[in-house]
């Protein structure tokens, strides 16, 4: 792929000329040059400066999301040539939250381990926009998540749905939430912990009307008193203090396990869908078909069917 269009692609993703410059391992006076160069062969400006680094302008936007297509055609037709120099076996690479894992994820690919013992496996864990930015990167194949609102159709990702779960709310033993029903307003008194807290680098991935007006602030962060991407981390924290966890419902016994009870709720609490999500130009390949296939099944006979 073009030198200029990559070197594009990482000042954009990085949000300013020296970050992109460390990653690309070249100079920032170098870096800054080419880009001039290329707004100069184009014959628009691509950036707004400002001292917290740069945003693209209307050019800059289209120019990034085409020039993204770009490289996940160039990488695919690499995989694919590499596939042609004669590998006999492809390798197993998804995405998932901590409770898909838990749930069936595992199972699965441990299946996937003994039916093919020459495979590679890749498992990426985390939310479902750091999942999301490996997909498009080409990293993952597809990954597993609560269906994710607002996401701009120019991703090119498609929602494929196999559950609709309801969302519990979670604590340590002893807490005095656990003593009768509690509205979720009373839950809202006491401190918050989330796991899925969004990166402002994520925020291209929504529609414009869905971003926040400022590019150097967490977009929709709700009030938090602990985020990690960490499940592990945020469970451990919440097991020591008064603090919340807002799950899936579904994750229960495997949160009692975990030393969390759930909180007795007197309304009806949000239900979300969750699906499997997929690139567009991908999802009819024979080998990503056959992996969406897998996934499905294990995700049907693992979760509450669809409504």
């Amino acid at each position: 792929m073009d030198k200029l269009l990559n070197q594009f692609l990482a000042v954009a993703e990085a949000g300013s000329f020296s970050a992109a410059a460390t990653t690309l391992f070249v100079t920032q006076p170098t870096l800054t040059f080419n880009m001039r160069k290329l707004e100069e062969t184009l014959g628009v400006q691509l950036f707004i400066r400002s001292p917290r680094g740069v945003e693209l302008t209307e050019y800059g936007e289209t120019l990034y999301q085409n020039a993204r297509l770009m490289r996940r055609l160039y990488d695919n037709t690499l995989s694919t040539l590499a596939h042609q120099r004669g590998r006999t076996e492809e390798g197993l690479r998804i995405g998932s939250g901590y409770s898909w894992w838990t749930l069936f994820i595992r199972d699965m690919v441990i299946e996937y381990a003994q039916r093919f013992d020459r495979a590679r496996i890749h498992v990426s864990l985390g939310n479902q926009l750091r999942c999301m930015d490996q997909l498009l990167s080409g990293d993952i194949s597809l990954f597993v998540a609560h269906e994710i609102e607002g996401l701009s159709r120019s991703t090119g990702a498609r929602f494929l749905p196999v559950s609709r779960v309801g969302q519990g709310y979670f604590t340590r033993q002893g807490h005095p939430l656990l003593a009768r029903p509690r509205s979720l307003m009373e839950i809202e008194t006491y401190p918050a912990v989330t796991s899925s807290l969004p990166e402002v680098r994520h925020q291209r991935f929504f529609e414009t009307w869905g971003r926040s007006t400022s590019g150097s602030a967490p977009f929709d962060q709700g009030q938090y008193a602990f985020a990690s991407n960490s499940m592990a981390a945020c469970l451990d924290y919440v097991a020591r203090s008064d603090a919340v966890i807002a799950h899936t419902e579904v994750m229960a016994a495997e949160f009692a396990r975990r030393g969390l009870s759930r909180i007795e709720v007197t309304e009806p609490t949000p239900q979300s869908l969750i699906g499997i999500y997929v690139l567009e130009e991908r999802a009819d390949e024979p080998r990503v078909a056959a992996l969406l296939e897998t996934v499905r099944q294990a995700a049907v006979a693992a979760l509450p069917p669809l409504d």
